[in-house]
């Protein structure tokens, strides 16, 4: 039997991702050896990239990047994607995370597939091998501004970021962007205004409340009354500047940012698996 110890097995599970029985195996395969059982375990899981591709990718990390660009900053979000938070929380991961969104900025990838034809492709399948799981960046996002605020939040405190926010304002907004970035981690916008929602949300959304009120048996004249107010309900979800502010819910996110003198011309939000 191969001579290795408990504190031999965690090693290779902490330096790899590996599971603690292909970590075993491996060992025993290599007569004790830990630097040919990492070898081991890294050539297998290249054999075995075709049998991860069915199965699901739902833990990861937010990796975030800002710095200066022309005419003012600009901000970087990745979301890097393993099948299990023990992986999510590794070092080697961690790390993943920082070359993905770097070489996102490097190369101006908007898309994975994009990301995929860089050097950093290998990287990503050769993690997947040596990690033993499913490892897949599933999206990238970018805004510039003047200037470009982050926020990323951790969900679980063992956990890396799982929610990044990035904001892009004049320099006065500045002031209060961060506040804002906190507000849209909790409250999840979809749209920065009521113009930049799609025509075809809008009148779908205006014609569920119509034929909502008429099932529910509203006067025919009091409709467009009530259509419009559901509809401005709608917009009050959704749209960031008149969501109510989550430090001070009687004013619009908006409002605030306009107290401030500034104005927000764009954000992104990224949640690990939604």
């Amino acid at each position: 039997m191969a001579n290795y110890t408990a504190a031999d097995i965690k090693a290779i599970r902490e330096s790899t991702g590996a599971g603690m029985l292909d970590v075993k195996k491996a060992l025993d395969e290599a007569n004790g050896d830990s630097a040919k059982a990492v070898e081991l375990i890294r050539v297998k899981g290249l054999k075995g990239i075709a049998k991860r591709e069915g199965r699901t990718a739902s833990e990861g990390l937010i990796a975030v990047d800002v710095r200066d660009s022309e005419g003012g900053q600009t901000g970087t979000l990745v979301e890097l994607n393993s099948e299990t938070d023990f992986v999510a929380k590794n070092d080697k991961f961690v790390a993943l995370g920082d070359e993905a969104v770097a070489a996102a900025v490097e190369s101006g990838a908007t898309e994975p597939a994009e990301l995929a034809e860089t050097p950093f492709g290998e990287a990503l399948t050769n993690a997947g091998a040596t990690m033993g799981e499913k490892i897949l960046v599933r999206r990238i996002g970018r805004v510039s501004g003047e200037i470009v605020t982050d926020y990323m939040h951790r969900t679980n405190k063992d956990l890396p970021p799982q929610v990044g926010v990035l904001v892009a304002t004049d320099k006065a907004g500045a002031e209060v962007a961060r506040d804002v970035a906190m507000h849209i981690a909790a409250y999840s916008p979809q749209y920065l205004t009521r113009e930049d929602v799609p025509a075809d949300i809008v009148e779908n959304e205006r014609r569920i409340a119509e034929e909502t009120a008429r099932n529910e048996g509203k006067p025919e004249q009091a409709l467009p009354k009530i259509v419009e107010g559901r509809l401005k309900g709608f917009f009050k979800e959704n749209v960031l500047l008149e969501q109510g502010f989550a430090k001070d819910p009687k004013q619009t996110v908006g409002k605030i940012v306009e107290e401030a003198g500034g104005k927000v011309t764009g954000f992104v939000r990224f949640r690990v698996g939604n």
